[in-house]
């Protein structure tokens, strides 16, 4: 292919499809950046290991310290950050609408991305990105000098970008670029419980994390040094470039399209960050259309693999959510639930009630898995109990019946001040899985009550959340829109998390 037409020894190195693909860039970035903001506020910490030891994060964005040995009881929901609408999307303690802008956006951020590389080759713009010669390393220190000198280094021969811009791009886009691609995806339970391997190339969830914060940092980094260089090397003359594509188009003009095109990014964050703060239900919704068929595809293709050793049991596993303080709870914890009785009914042939002898009886199975909570921590734990496709077999769900509700012992008006039963629904192909089970022990030993005793759910593809606690009853339906408010869980109906949770 012919390379980019040049004007007076390089001037027309930027054609249309650069133009687009750069602001779309620009466009995506600053809504992953800000959405990703929001999902680290959830759990403002970082670590290098997967058992997430509290007060050993090398990185901690919160005045909060909380230890194992702390006085009182405390979940992670205490560790959560309500962070500024400037500077996170929505902002205000809103991780549900936050994943849905960060998961709506990365799919087109990677479209544009696919798009960009593709026409980098087909039209040989590689050229001027990608490093033909070793020369190219030496030549960006000088030209790092020659800056810190206060003097503008010129572009290389027959090319838009010195030595320095020429490597710092290639990074970005070939390295930089695929690396939050590749950490993004190995922080979500589905590939982590599929592809375990996968994971531990970047040494497990948690430095997959640290990884890709660090590249929004690098991204910010970039960003900032991008900026100054542009005015540095003359603003009028850049945006000449960068808009009309051409150092000699009309400068007055490429400037005032250029201010315009950001001022009108400024102010579609206002109104998104806005109407995301009126209107949750809407923007639950409005997103959802885009993001939940995404996850469903992973969920619904995607079984457990996991198979860690007791070696890698976590010594600290976290909670989230305070065990119920219900009469009838504390009753059952009191005679150590001796009196439990498991009711599964709805839309099945044999509705019945069961006691824990009677679950174990059903046959239990063990399985070491990582627990993958939404707000980002994690934890490894061994977890004993009834495999969910025998409770299936048991009462065999009526054709009609499409998912399966989840009752909990847990008032949320009683242990968080807030309203409503806990509950969560799940589609019925999630409990025929082969790692799917109604834990009843947790590290060889009855389930404490902090972690769900008498009995909590597991399913290792999805987040934590959908793990349901204290589990009260089951219900076999065929379409949870009638239940709660309609949104399939607790955490759906009130903080406006994706149904979906394979990410």
């Amino acid at each position: 292919m012919a390379s980019p037409r040049l004007v007076n020894g390089g001037a027309s190195f930027f054609p249309i499809w650069v133009i687009v693909t750069h602001f779309l860039n620009i466009f995506f970035l600053l809504l992953l950046a800000r959405s990703g903001i929001e999902v680290l506020a959830a759990h403002p910490k970082l670590y290098w290991s997967d058992d997430c030891p509290p007060g050993r994060a090398w990185a901690r964005f919160s005045k909060k310290v909380y230890t194992p040995d702390s006085r009182r009881l405390w979940t992670s929901h205490d560790e959560e950050e309500s962070w500024s609408p400037v500077l996170a999307l929505p902002g205000r303690r809103n991780l549900g609408l936050g994943r849905h802008w960060h998961f709506m956006t990365v799919q087109f951020w990677v479209l544009t991305g696919a798009v960009y590389v593709a026409l980098v080759f087909a039209t040989g713009y590689w050229r001027y990105l990608v490093p033909t010669s070793w020369s190219l390393f030496p030549d960006s220190v000088r030209a790092v000098g020659t800056y810190l000198q206060f003097k503008i280094t010129d572009p290389l021969p027959g090319e838009p970008f010195n030595a320095a811009q020429k490597l710092s791009y290639f990074v970005v886009v070939f390295l930089l670029a695929p690396v939050q691609i590749l950490t993004g995806a190995a922080m979500s339970p589905s590939v982590i419980a599929r592809f375990p391997r996968y994971t531990r190339l970047f040494g497990g969830r948690q430095k997959a994390r640290s990884l890709h914060f660090l590249g929004l940092v690098a991204f910010a980094g970039f960003t900032v040094v991008h900026t100054a260089m542009v005015l540095v090397h003359g603003l009028p003359r850049e945006f000449a470039a960068m808009v009309l594509g051409s150092y000699q188009a009309d400068r007055t003009l490429g400037l005032a399209i250029g201010l315009l095109g950001l001022f009108l990014l400024v102010v579609f964050h206002l109104a998104i960050t806005r109407f995301s703060l009126r209107h949750p239900r809407r923007t639950q919704h409005l997103l959802g259309l885009m993001v939940d068929p995404f996850e469903r595809r992973i969920s619904r293709s995607l079984t457990s693999r996991q198979r860690y050793s007791h070696r890698d049991i976590s010594p600290y596993h976290r909670v989230n959510g305070y065990p119920p303080v219900g009469a009838d709870y504390q009753r059952l914890a009191a005679d150590d639930f001796r009196d439990y009785r498991l009711s599964i009914s709805g839309l099945v042939e044999h509705p019945v009630t069961l006691s824990l002898d009677e679950l174990h009886r059903l046959g239990t199975q063990s399985q070491i898995t990582k627990h993958n909570c939404i707000q980002g921590w994690t934890a490894v734990a061994q977890w004993t109990g009834v495999p969910l496709a025998r409770v299936v077999e048991l009462v065999k769900p009526l054709p009609t019946a499409k998912h399966a509700v989840f009752y909990a012992f847990d008032d949320k008006a009683e242990t968080e001040g807030s309203h409503g039963v806990y509950y969560e629904s799940v589609p019925l192909h999630l409990l025929t899985e082969p790692q799917a089970i109604l834990a009843l022990a947790m590290n060889n030993a009855p389930l404490p009550i902090e972690h769900g005793a008498p009995a909590r759910v597991r399913l290792e593809t999805q987040l934590g959340f959908k793990m349901i606690k204290w589990v009260r009853a089951v219900e076999f339906v065929a379409d949870y829109r009638q239940i709660g408010m309609g949104q399939g869980g607790w955490r759906e109906d009130h903080q406006f998390y994706a149904n979906e949770a394979g990410m």
